[in-house]
């Protein structure tokens, strides 16, 4: 990868009023790459939830090149073999526009992995220079985000 094909990362997550919010941070920082952390700063917004519970609310786009490959390439080396497996099977319903879209589990990543996850994840758009679909899919390849 010389040049980077990505030309920006969102991070977003919520932290619900269930939730220790130092805890849902930390295991953000997990995913984050680690000589980066202090590079990455979060706009947060109070939310209220369908029953009026506290919901915080946090997003960042990343556009530092350095931060973007080391972030890429920390998610790419600690997903497990399953989870390249299954992004490869539903790569299709994750890119829309030049954008991949993916989801990490919050407990999983407070214990230092990455993992995949449908519900209250960590939500993380790669927003790649090339727009098709098929060029994403390549890119994937390269990067070692899928099998």
């Amino acid at each position: 990868m010389s040049k980077l094909p990505i030309a920006y990362v969102d991070v977003r997550f919520c932290v619900h009023a269930t939730e220790d919010l130092d805890k849902v941070i930390d295991a953000v920082q997990n995913v984050l790459p680690s000589d980066h952390i202090e590079d990455v700063t979060f706009k947060r917004s109070n939310l209220e939830g369908h029953y009026g519970n506290p919901i915080t609310f946090f997003d960042t786009r990343i556009k530092n090149k350095d931060i973007v490959r080391a972030l890429v390439e920390n998610i790419s080396a600690n997903l497990s073999a399953l989870d390249k497996e299954e992004l490869d099977r539903t790569i299709n319903r994750c890119v829309e526009k030049g954008s991949l879209f993916i989801r990490l589990d919050k407990q999983v990543a407070l214990k230092g992995n990455i993992k995949f996850a449908t519900s209250d994840p960590i939500r993380i758009r790669i927003r790649f220079r090339k727009n098709k679909t098929e060029n994403v899919i390549q890119i994937c390849r390269e990067i070692g985000m899928m099998t």
